[in-house]
Parts: C-alpha cells; structure tokens; sequence
C-alpha cells in the first residue's frame, strides 16, 4: 500500500485505529494465496482506505438524518391513533396487546425510561400529577426508542389499529412494522459508527408488494445489504417530507466517492434506470 502522506497515516492511525480503518482496506486486498495474507491490489494508496472511510461516515450521516425525520412521524403517527382512540392513557391497556409478555416487557422498559428521563415535560408532569403515575401517550412517545416504538405498535392485537397507523405510509401494517424494527437496527448501527457500506444485515424486512414503485426498486437478491434499507428510507422520507432532496443527495454521494462500489452495497446493476431514483 502506497502512503503518500506519512504524518497523516500516522494521525489516521493514532485517532481512528488500526483495526478500524483495515475493514475498509480489506476490499483493496488480494485473495489469500500460499499465506501470503495482506497483499494487496497494485496502485492501492491509503487515500484510498480513506475515501472509503469518509463516504461510510457520510453514508451514516445521511442515513441517520432520514432516519430522524422519520421516527418523528412515526411516534406522531402512534400516539395520535391511541389518544384518539382510547384517551391520553388509554395506551396502557394490556388488554390491547396480542402478546402479554412483550407487553410486560415494554412496559417495564417504559417505566425504566420514565425512571432515568430528565426531560422537562416528564419531571413537569411526575411534580404536578400523580394519577395516573405513567405520562400520557404523546409523551411516551417522545422518550421511546425507535426499537421499542416498533415493539408497542407491532403488538397491538387489533390488525385494523396497526392498519390505520400503517395506511397514513401507504404500507401494509406488517410490512411497516417488518421496516420499523430493521431501521431501529439499521439507525444503531449508525449510532455506535459503525461500518454500513458493504455490512451484511442480520436483521432484514419484508420487501413490500405494494407501492409498485418500491417493490420494482428494490433487490429481491440482496436482501441482506443496506441497498434495500435506503430505497425504504427514500420512500417513507418522502411520504413524511415531501420537499426532501434526499434521494439525489444520495446520489450525489455516491457519485462524490467511485470507490464506494454499489454493487458492495446490493444496489442492482441497473438501478440508475430505476424511476425510483429519478425524482
């Protein structure tokens, strides 16, 4: 590996790490033959490795913010059905849940939530009331993770509850909640830095049938890459902010870094021509 900057590998090194930066040489390696491990492609420079670096970081940036927007609506979307279906607590009915241990398990992650908050709106609302103990749904709804968001949604026992919530997306409710729990997943990745350009997915979702515009951009052969995940993040995003340029700055990103290679990340060969990513 050529290194054209000595004083910025060694700072490379020193403040991002060996072990880190070598998941993005790796692609630049030559296959392992008579154990001659670490070899790599001729013409590899560590700029390289860092542009990989880089357009990851950005990758997970980018993700992050959609992801943001995002879970905003969707906590919007939850506690607006309940409170104005069953009240400000109403939420709390175990009897509204499919599954009484998962309930007892959000529940007791609530109250654990509750415990720990130092939010404004929990300590004004633990001082000047006390029945009920527990804070009405729309405030739940801003302390819950996305994860656990996707735990009290997907329990609900009545499918028409989850319907009504999942039809304001244009999403089947068990597609929703199969694209909630993998973005939860997809955003802690991003959350704890770490690699999501070429990762293998151990958590994926279900690819919907309906809209036709996503189902047809989507990858039925690389359901474990994060391709799959941006074209969700892509549609939801613009269901929840029209006015997104989201998508193009993707692109944009993409087309910033060649290094980055899509077919690394499950896109399709062809997915340019996709009408989907040309909005």
């Amino acid at each position: 590996m050529a290194i054209p900057d000595e004083a910025k590998a060694r700072h490379y090194l020193k403040h991002v790490s060996y072990y880190r930066l070598r998941a993005y040489w790796l692609p630049f390696e030559l296959p392992t033959t008579n154990g001659d491990d670490h070899a790599f492609v001729t013409g590899t420079s560590f700029e390289d490795v860092l542009s990989l670096y880089v357009f990851d970081r950005q990758l997970r940036l980018i993700v992050m913010d959609a992801v943001e927007r995002i879970e905003v609506a969707l906590r919007s979307a939850w506690s607006h059905h309940l409170a104005m279906k069953y009240g400000p607590h109403g939420y709390l009915d175990p009897t509204l849940y499919g599954r009484s241990d998962y309930y007892a398990r959000s529940f007791t992650s609530l109250l654990e939530m509750i415990t720990k908050s130092k939010d404004t709106f929990i300590i004004h609302y633990e001082t000047k009331y006390d029945d009920p103990v527990q804070p009405p749904v729309w405030m739940a709804a801003e302390i819950l993770s996305l994860g656990q968001l996707s735990k009290w949604y997907g329990n609900l026992k009545n499918r028409a509850y989850r319907q009504t919530i999942a039809r304001n997306y244009g999403l089947d409710e068990k597609v929703l909640v199969s694209i909630i729990h993998h973005l939860a997943y997809v955003r802690n990745i991003c959350a704890h830095h770490g690699r999501l350009w070429n990762k293998q997915f151990t958590v994926t979702m279900s690819v919907p049938n309906s809209p036709t515009s996503v189902k047809l951009a989507m990858n039925l052969q690389e359901k474990r890459r994060v391709y799959n995940s941006l074209v969700a993040i892509g549609y939801l995003l613009k269901v929840v902010a029209p006015g997104s340029e989201w998508r193009n700055n993707l692109v944009s990103l993409l087309d910033a870094c060649p290094l980055a290679d899509p077919v690394e990340m499950g896109f399709p060969t062809n997915w340019r021509d996709s009408p989907f990513w040309k909005v």
